[in-house]
């Protein structure tokens, strides 16, 4: 896939494009769909096993619980290796950086605008389809919050390689509770990320660019020539 689109304008985004026009268009490749559904059904069964493991309900037995929960983390594990080669052989780790600007008027904008029936400060780009907050929380995500679950998980996991460490088994209760910890941290980010599929707009509208990959984002005059010309099928009206 050639992106049209130039570099992203950390300032783009808060002021509407005057010259753009609103269209139809794919902007989220079939892997990136995949990988998007594999991994919050992978971080359900997570959910569903650690709670088990942990005592919360016992719909499964901790054996079983044990067992799918460590499968099911390192084909996640396996997953986010390849997702993270595919960001940046592609260029699209780019659309996750943090950036300052716009980033209070969003987050102003969930906190009262919502619910005062503001409209969204942030126009979608073809550059940059994230708005600031999603940008930042995206970010802490994927470089603090998954590396800490998924390290905390392996170093857990392999006890029996260095259970005979001085104070092993207090540095395995450090490692679990950590481990717990983040793992409680991200079932709050899966709560309020659904929580906000629903502001604004129905849930299934807010899904529904995941499913068919496409979404409304404004388009200068030269991304729309180009992309009516040389790419024809990611142009959906």
């Amino acid at each position: 896939m050639i992106d049209a689109s130039p570099a992203p304008d950390p300032n783009r985004g808060l002021t509407p494009c005057p010259d753009c026009n609103e269209r139809e268009v794919m902007i989220y490749p079939k892997f990136e769909r995949l990988w998007h559904w594999s991994q919050a059904g992978s971080i359900m069964a997570l959910m569903f096993t650690g709670l088990a493991m942990n005592g919360f309900h016992n719909l499964i037995s901790f054996e079983m619980a044990v067992k799918i929960h460590t499968l099911v983390a390192l084909a996640l594990l396996l997953l986010w290796v390849f997702a993270t080669f595919w960001l940046f052989t592609t260029g699209n780790y780019k659309v996750f950086l943090p950036r300052i600007f716009g980033l209070f008027q969003v987050a102003r904008y969930y906190a009262y605008g919502v619910f005062k029936g503001e409209h969204h400060p942030y126009q979608k780009s073809l550059a940059q389809r994230l708005n600031p907050l999603q940008a930042l929380a995206y970010s802490v995500l994927k470089t603090v919050v998954f590396p800490l679950v998924w390290g905390t998980g392996i170093i857990y996991l392999t006890y029996n390689f260095w259970e005979t460490l001085p104070n092993a088994p207090f540095w395995l209760e450090v490692v679990a509770n950590l481990h717990l910890a983040v793992a409680w941290f991200v079932a709050g980010f899966v709560i309020l990320h659904i929580y906000l599929l629903t502001i604004g707009h129905s849930f299934f509208q807010g899904v529904r660019p995941m499913i068919r990959g496409t979404e409304k984002v404004a388009l200068t005059p030269e991304q729309e020539a180009y992309l009516e010309r040389h790419e024809t099928w990611r142009l959906v009206d």
